[in-house]
């Protein structure tokens, strides 16, 4: 379902070091863009304190600006108010970041990180006992899947990910990785691996195939958040993104 259910609830874990061990979460496979609430892993967290030990405030600074970007995308990430909700003087954080443009790269590598992170966990979700072409495709729908979640229940997020300039997709930087220290392009690109492995994806077809998917399934994203289908119902976009994905599967071995 498309129903926004936000999967990073209160209480929240830690944001930005988002390596910690996961494990799978029980929920709904059947459904395209099923919502489910993770009790596993929180890709991000927002603490606030009174006052901080030395070496805390880059990390204070980057939750402030985590949580502009979540209510407001990143054109809320402000430097002097993430200072404000930081408790300190705008002067402090010039130490740690010289401009607004360095504060909202350093929340997208987190927003990144987040969304490699759910993609993990709905991958954890796959069965490993189906034959290999079974867990390739699952495998590549699911990281569709996780995407699509991730844009409908974190928007702000979502969009804060893919507005400021960052690296080129395949030069990942090593912040903006999930658990497994893939970032979320890298992930894509293990799952078209996985299809050529089980022979599902003819080697020839795989070439630049991350461009095609990612297009697509990051079209819907954006089309659902900011263009017309905003105003499907629930039923309409799930069903829509079933269709979308299981055309990303069947289109990438023919093109």
């Amino acid at each position: 379902m498309y129903a926004v259910h936000n999967t990073i609830a209160d209480p929240f874990t830690d944001v930005y070091d988002t390596r910690i061990h996961n494990r799978p979460v029980e929920g709904d496979r059947g459904s395209a863009i099923g919502i489910r609430t993770m009790t596993n892993r929180r890709p991000l967290r927002s603490r606030r304190r009174a006052t901080y030990r030395h070496g805390d405030l880059r990390r204070a600074l980057v939750d402030s600006g985590i949580e502009l970007a979540r209510h407001g995308g990143p054109d809320a990430v402000v430097l002097r108010e993430a200072t404000r909700r930081a408790g300190v003087v705008p002067n402090a954080a010039y130490r740690h970041f010289r401009s607004r443009d360095e504060l909202l790269q350093a929340v997208r590598d987190a927003a990144l990180a987040a969304l490699a992170v759910t993609m993990e966990n709905e991958l954890a979700t796959v069965r490993r006992e189906d034959s290999a072409a079974d867990f390739a495709r699952a495998g590549l729908r699911a990281i569709g899947t996780a995407y699509l979640r991730f844009a409908q229940t974190e928007q702000g997020l979502f969009r804060t990910a893919f507005a400021s300039r960052g690296p080129a997709p395949g030069e990942v930087e090593r912040v903006s990785t999930g658990t497994s220290g893939l970032g979320p392009f890298e992930l894509l690109g293990a799952a078209l691996d996985r299809l050529v492995g089980a022979g599902v994806l003819p080697p020839e077809r795989r070439p630049a195939a991350e461009y095609l998917a990612w297009s697509a399934v990051h079209g819907l994203a954006m089309l659902v958040l900011d263009g017309p289908l905003r105003r499907m119902t629930d039923a309409e976009r799930e069903s829509v993104a079933g269709r979308l994905l299981t055309m990303v599967e069947k289109g990438i071995q023919c093109l």
